[in-house]
């Protein structure tokens, strides 16, 4: 082995030393946060006159579940980019979206742990999805956009329970991302993130027509705003890169 090549390892060793730390940081910064939720949550409850506590097949039980899988994937895809990318845009919005998906992943696990549900399901994924909306109706996936809960402007999306949720990469397309360096990479990253992105959408939106829990509708309303927001960022950066 040459010097060129203890140097090349050192790199790269370093490299995956500082991408494990940031692991550990964002896994961390999740798990405290939940802790506090949990109180903060049950508190609320405690306090409320006449608390109503989603039940273990509710629409919001089966929304937090599936989304907490949803934003891991974010969170995987987010943390593979910094790994191969050496772009301050790319790799400041993978950080942002890491870190931002991770506490909202603890705060949908501390839901489930006040309303005293598993977090495991116990029905097919996207099941919720399948369920009438506010209005009594179904919807369809022929939607134009988030619409107040039940004023039956728009038709909200539906799905069929135990499909893969709206936007997750494959494991095909994880295996690619992981293999790309560079622009390639980046590229790569910004595609499936900005259709990862717009699953999340159109899952809030689904919650949206489903749901009247004042802390789930806040949290899919503010999830959709910077969702959208991220979307236009990376649309411009993959504009860059054509």
């Amino acid at each position: 082995m040459t010097e060129g090549d203890d140097g090349a390892t050192g790199s790269g060793g370093a490299a995956r030393a500082s991408g494990a730390r940031l692991v550990r940081l964002v896994v961390a910064g999740v798990l405290a946060l939940a802790i506090v939720l949990v109180a903060g949550v049950a508190i609320g409850r405690l306090s409320s006159p006449t608390p109503v506590v989603p039940g273990d097949r509710s629409v919001e039980a089966g929304f937090s579940r599936d989304m907490q899988v949803h934003h891991e994937q974010a969170v995987e895809m987010a943390m593979a980019i910094r790994d191969r990318s050496d772009a301050d845009d790319v790799r400041t919005i993978a950080y942002d979206i890491a870190t931002a998906q991770s506490q909202q992943a603890g705060q949908m696990y501390a839901w489930l742990e006040v309303w005293g549900v598993a977090q495991a399901p116990s029905e097919p994924t996207m099941t919720w999805m399948t369920r009438p909306t506010l209005d009594g109706s179904y919807g369809d996936h022929e939607h134009a956009g988030a619409a107040t809960p039940g004023d039956g402007t728009t038709p909200a999306p539906s799905h069929t329970p135990g499909d893969p949720m709206p936007g997750l990469a494959t494991p095909a397309q994880m295996d690619e991302l992981r293999a790309a360096d560079g622009v390639e990479a980046e590229r790569l990253f910004l595609t499936l993130m900005i259709a990862h992105h717009r699953g999340g959408i159109e899952m809030a939106e689904a919650i949206l027509a489903r749901s009247d829990d004042r802390q789930v509708v806040d949290f899919a309303r503010g999830m959709i705003a910077t969702q959208q927001s991220d979307i236009d960022a990376m649309q411009q950066m993959l504009a860059r890169r054509a």
